[in-house]
């Protein structure tokens, strides 16, 4: 069984997930919902769910290490049906975002690892972190 927490009031959506990777799945099934709730659209959906799946798979395996008692913390914002807001958040140490290698650079390029943020940052209408690197902040317009 999950630790999974879901609370919506007033278009604030809230989900506290283990580090996990059941979690997710749990997310998906919750993205899965939400946009047939809100009628969002294929091309959203799409970029919306790789860089949600890219945010909490950072949180859980970079920022909380897999640490059975940290948790990923998810936030949802739905302004006026036509904008989310989601907000990605663990309890690890954070990193320094400024320092990520450029996957396009050709010495990355055979990398298997290190091109989620830079998904993020194009995929998603705004990629905004916090200054430790523990919180991300998702745009979306719809």
């Amino acid at each position: 069984m999950s630790n999974f927490t879901e609370t919506m009031e007033n278009g604030l959506y809230s989900l506290q997930l283990p580090s996990n990777s059941e979690s997710v799945a749990v997310l998906e099934n919750f993205v899965d919902e939400m946009v047939v709730n809100l009628h969002i659209g294929d091309d959203v959906y799409a970029n919306l769910m790789t860089c949600l799946n890219e945010a909490i798979t950072n949180a859980i395996y970079h920022g909380n290490k897999q640490d059975p008692n940290k948790k990923v913390y998810i936030n949802l914002e739905v302004i006026n049906n036509k904008r989310l807001v989601f907000t990605i958040s663990d309890e690890g140490t954070g990193f320094d975002f400024t320092k990520i290698p450029d996957p396009t650079d050709p010495e990355n390029l055979e990398k298997l690892t290190g091109r989620g943020v830079f998904i993020m940052k194009k995929l998603a209408d705004q990629c905004i972190f916090n200054t430790l690197g523990s919180e991300v902040e998702l745009h979306f317009k719809l």
